[in-house]
């Protein structure tokens, strides 16, 4: 059997499972957000990027480092590596996503029934979303943007 792989003291399994009960409580309180919220997150999300850059890059400068001594292929660490304009262009698309229309609430059709009853169909958000992904740091902002833009978790 396999060793199992540990994050910061604890399982990979054990850290999946308390990043799913996160993601549960919060679902509610992104699902009925309020657009304004939604874009100041975003915002937020974009700034501290920029503010943060030089921890992002040093903690992906030891990424690829894992990645060259692993042996893993020049494609995947060239996906891998951030630099300022990479980290620069996930800032602008957190941005891009905030300027989208909300989805959350719109009315895509509407029409009333025979008996008087009005139906609507508006989109809501399913709540939580997982992405499995790999050797992509800007899938994880785009990800998380696209889902918070949408009202998940």
């Amino acid at each position: 059997m396999p060793e199992a792989r540990v994050i910061d003291g604890a399982s990979v399994e054990a850290t999946m499972r308390d990043i799913g009960r996160c993601a549960r409580a919060a679902a509610r309180t992104l699902a009925i957000a309020t657009t304004e919220a939604k874009n100041a997150a975003l915002a937020a999300m974009a700034a501290a990027l920029r503010a943060r850059k030089d921890d992002v890059l040093a903690a992906n400068a030891e990424d690829v480092a894992a990645a060259k001594r692993d042996g893993l292929a020049a494609s995947f660490v060239d996906r891998l590596t951030l630099d300022d304009q990479r980290v620069e262009a996930i800032a602008r698309g957190i941005e891009e996503i905030a300027a989208l229309p909300d989805p959350v609430g719109r009315v895509l059709a509407a029409w009333d029934r025979p008996n008087g009853l009005h139906i609507e169909r508006v989109p809501t958000p399913p709540g939580v979303i997982g992405i499995v992904y790999e050797s992509r740091p800007n899938v994880t902002a785009d990800a998380g943007a696209l889902c918070l833009k949408s009202g998940n978790a």
